[in-house]
């Protein structure tokens, strides 16, 4: 479909938006789809978890407010279970719906979130963030739906607790049309919550911002991903802040960057469902994560553009994600009915590529039941998935004056291989000229860069990556000075088993491979890799990124170091 099409379809739709509201609501509470009533009551099930977490200490300034894992108690914990105890409160499906115990225990969170709450309208992040803006705009995800939703329960007695959580949103929007951020992803979340404000309580101070923030553009490249390429968390919380910002101020082309993004996530999918998060420049980095984050964003992109493509990958997530993760969407559905709907029939997903991202620094190979992720600028710079088998990553060092471990800063396609390189010299220095010598001998007023060099030591390291026979060829060489030890790793995510390989005899989870093979099943899926080569038993080099905690096979050798290696 074309772009002009999809910005058609997508006008049409931001066109209905106005009854968005408590007529469709209303018009479809008493018909709720199936797996949407089985996720009102996963969130049944859920709420009476919040009752050991609830501070009951008539003493504690915080009283009525929960606490986290480490009993501390906080807004987004109190939050949370203010927004899924609302919900409950507005669906007749629920054994919560309208309780008067739930809105006493509403009543209580929400004036202790307001002694939470600080003059200028923010909350603390306590972990790491302080009267934060950004975690006020991320709070009001689960309190903003709270009201909405509490409001059209039109449960008895519920105004004291109506206006108590107005008067957070009203002190929070004040934060939210003042106050800055720290990442990218930020600018969205607070527009997003800014929007969601604006529905509720018109204030062109509110637009305003938004459109400061939106002025800086969309942080999206030409791959058609995020600045902070956070797979595994961020991408799609931006996906879903563009949506609301789509939808609130009825700007369709907000929709565009939430459309590329997705459609390049279809080749950033292993077989078994979990997303590629190894170039993430944020937290996620080398998580293990699914699909259902994303699951908001597919269906309302594959309804809204009528895109088979968007519904396969919808139903996809679906098959890998758990109800329970689902489930935690489940406001989202509320409030648009919509989403209800049938999908569009699917359409094949690529499950048959190889790809690259150059903005991401990226390679994504797949053939059906198999993919690798060859990586730029990280030390681990490939992943091998074969089922649940995984390879999570391949690294080699050598002992080069304590700065031999092996990146590349971009990935080459020649011919019909992937290249990646590195050069490092190692050099010694001489006396430093005369008239630079510090009169009080100070070292670090004489430094290196002003002395001259000598026995300068060399150490070229080529990676080149090819598919030959169903599977991956690496070709390793490391060439230069003479008789450096090299260590070579191929590190698996825990759960399976090795044969072909031999136990370390000094450190524990790691392996030596020393014949011409070796493999590593998990359950019915098994990655099988050689030959070996095991010429020490030196595997943590200096200099060299310490062991990782996982099961490691080594092969071991010294340079001038040349290596073929295959992965099946």
């Amino acid at each position: 479909m074309k772009r002009r099409t999809f910005v058609t379809i997508g006008a049409t739709a931001m066109g209905s938006l106005p009854l968005w509201g408590a007529e469709i609501f209303e018009r479809h509470k008493n018909a709720k789809p199936a797996w949407l009533l089985e996720w009102i009551k996963i969130h049944d099930q859920q709420l009476p978890g919040f009752k050991n977490l609830k501070v009951t200490d008539p003493k504690h300034p915080f009283l009525g407010g929960y606490m986290d894992d480490v009993e501390i108690p906080n807004p987004h914990t109190t939050a949370g279970f203010i927004g899924k105890a609302c919900m409950l409160m507005s669906c007749p499906e629920s054994s919560y719906y309208r309780s008067k115990e739930v809105l006493k225990d509403i009543e209580e969170a929400t004036k202790a979130l307001l002694k939470m709450q600080h003059s200028d309208g923010t909350i603390d992040l306590l972990s790491t963030n302080f009267h934060s803006t950004p975690d006020t705009a991320f709070v009001l995800e689960n309190i903003v739906p709270a009201y909405t939703f509490l409001k059209k329960s039109i449960a008895k007695g519920s105004e004291t607790a109506l206006e108590l959580l107005k008067t957070f949103l009203k002190n929070a929007g004040e934060a939210l049309t003042v106050g800055g951020i720290h990442t990218p992803n930020h600018r969205w979340v607070v527009s997003a919550a800014l929007t969601k404000l604006n529905e509720l309580f018109p204030d062109p101070r509110y637009v305003n911002r938004i459109e400061q923030w939106l002025a800086e553009h969309i942080d999206i490249d030409a791959d058609g991903q995020y600045n902070e390429k956070s797979t595994n968390s961020y991408s799609p919380i931006v996906n879903r802040s563009l949506i609301i910002i789509a939808k609130g101020l009825n700007k369709p082309e907000l929709l565009e960057p939430v459309r590329k993004n997705l459609i390049m996530t279809f080749y950033y999918v292993h077989p078994n469902g979990e997303v590629v998060t190894e170039a993430s420049n944020r937290q996620d980095k080398g998580t293990i994560g699914n699909m259902s984050r994303y699951y908001y964003a597919y269906r309302f992109m594959a309804l809204t553009d009528n895109s088979g493509e968007m519904a396969a990958m919808t139903r996809l997530i679906e098959k890998t994600s758990t109800k329970e993760q689902l489930a935690g969407y489940l406001d989202y559905f509320l409030e648009d009915p919509n989403l209800w709907k049938e999908l569009p029939a699917s359409k094949a997903l690529p499950t048959n590529y190889a790809k690259a991202f150059p903005y991401s620094g990226v390679v994504r190979i797949r053939r059906e039941n198999w993919d690798a992720t060859i990586l730029s600028n990280n030390a681990s710079w490939i992943t091998f998935h074969k089922g649940n088998a995984v390879l999570q990553a391949m690294r080699i060092a050598a002992s080069f004056f304590g700065k031999g471990q092996f990146d590349s800063v971009k990935v080459d396609r020649e011919g019909n291989a992937w290249v990646l390189r590195k050069s490092l010299d190692g050099p010694y220095y001489q006396p430093i000229a005369q008239d630079k010598i510090d009169p009080n001998g100070d070292w670090d007023k004489m430094p290196r860069t002003d002395r001259p060099q000598s026995e300068i030591q060399k150490m070229e390291t080529i990676v080149k990556i090819s598919e030959v026979n169903n599977g991956l060829q690496i070709d390793i060489e490391m060439s230069g000075t003479e008789g450096v030890p090299v260590s070579f790793e191929l590190i698996f995510r825990a759960g399976g088993t090795f044969s072909g390989v031999t136990r370390h005899p000094k450190k524990d989870n790691a392996y030596l491979l020393t014949g011409e093979s070796g493999s590593y099943t998990v359950n019915n899926d098994t990655i099988q890799f050689g030959p070996g080569k095991a010429e020490h038993k030196g595997i943590q080099l200096r200099g060299a990124l310490p062991a990782m905690e996982a099961p490691t096979v080594y092969l071991t050798g010294f340079t001038p170091f040349k290596h073929t290696l295959t992965l099946r």
